[in-house]
């Protein structure tokens, strides 16, 4: 069993070595780097990444990373390739092969079969001088000094100089197509992600009641209205103007006050300057005055006509927070 001391120098020298690798890639960023960006951005046709063994798997993660931001893009194996895959790659399409030697067996008898079909072929690849890069037309050198294995055989450093690589390229692809927030969230539709980017104030509002009293009303009817809807606050309105806004907070405050009740209304008790937000803008908007003004419900708004009530707790329950 290792020593305490072993095992974080292991992985401490580990974390070293990667990021020196990573950090190897800034010189290898060439004209080929950027012609392949142009390529890509004028393309008419999809990206097929393709790799085998470890490379395959860093192969799918870029996939995902380009269609997550714009790029269309298609993951295939080399070694299904050349047993029918190679069906699913069209004349516009450009292939970009993942290989650290650039020389397995698999990619040996690819590239040449891709290069016969006229595509465009990129080599991620490790070996300058390897079958790959030969075969390819533009290259992305991943060439790292050594595995972070003791061993210098499990791919370990070579795959992230790859992922690295890929990441490098998808978020140039994504500066080019100028790809903003509300373009993400069209990619990115589920999950808390995706409800913080496309989420608005007004969508939240309306799954909530609307509580609203007359400026006149009684102090119990205005606790009768704020209970009866659940979210402590209740909007005091007239001839469809807001007037104010009053919360539980309020109600408790004017008790410590205030021993007669009976002569007072609502128009008394609210706030004349509530803090609102209108429906169209996001809910993570609607967070942010929340925690600005330390206050629980926010007054959603309609061209400043009142529209409905967002409470912390929903914005909580929609995983904004």
């Amino acid at each position: 069993m290792k020593s305490k001391k072993s095992i974080i120098g292991t992985a401490v020298n580990t974390l070293h070595l990667e990021a020196q690798a990573i950090l190897g890639l800034i010189d290898n960023i060439n004209d080929d780097f950027t012609e392949i960006i142009d390529l890509i951005i004028e393309s008419k046709g999809r990206v097929i990444v393709t790799g085998i063994g470890k490379s395959a798997i860093i192969a799918q993660k870029i996939v995902a990373t380009f269609n997550s931001t714009g790029t269309p893009s298609i993951f295939m194996h080399a070694a299904d390739a050349v047993h029918g895959d190679l069906g699913m790659i069209q004349k516009d399409d450009i292939v970009m092969c993942l290989s650290k030697s650039g020389n397995t067996p698999e990619i040996k008898v690819l590239a040449p079969l891709l290069k016969q079909s006229g595509n465009i072929l990129i080599g991620m690849v490790g070996q300058l001088n390897s079958d790959l890069a030969m075969q390819a037309d533009f290259v992305l050198n991943t060439f790292v000094e050594k595995e972070a294995c003791p061993n210098n055989l499990a791919p370990t450093t070579s795959t992230t100089a790859q992922l690295a690589m890929g990441d490098a390229l998808a978020v140039c692809l994504l500066h080019a197509r100028d790809f903003n927030e509300e373009d993400f969230a069209r990619f990115h539709p589920g999950g808390a992600l995706g409800r913080r980017l496309y989420l608005k104030a007004g969508d939240i509002a309306l799954k909530n009641a609307k509580p609203r009293i007359h400026p006149a009303a009684s102090v119990k009817d205005v606790i009768i209205e704020i209970s009866q809807n659940r979210l402590g606050t209740v909007v005091v309105i007239e001839n469809d103007t807001i007037l104010g806004i009053i919360t539980d907070g309020d109600i408790r405050r004017m008790l410590e006050q205030y021993s007669d009740l009976s002569d007072i209304t609502a128009r008394d008790l609210m706030n004349t300057n509530p803090k609102t937000i209108d429906r169209d803008q996001l809910a993570v908007q609607a967070l942010e005055l929340i925690k600005q003004n330390n206050i629980t419900q926010l007054l959603v708004t309609d061209k400043k006509s009142y529209f409905g009530m967002i409470h912390l707790h929903d914005l909580l329950q929609e995983g904004i927070i």
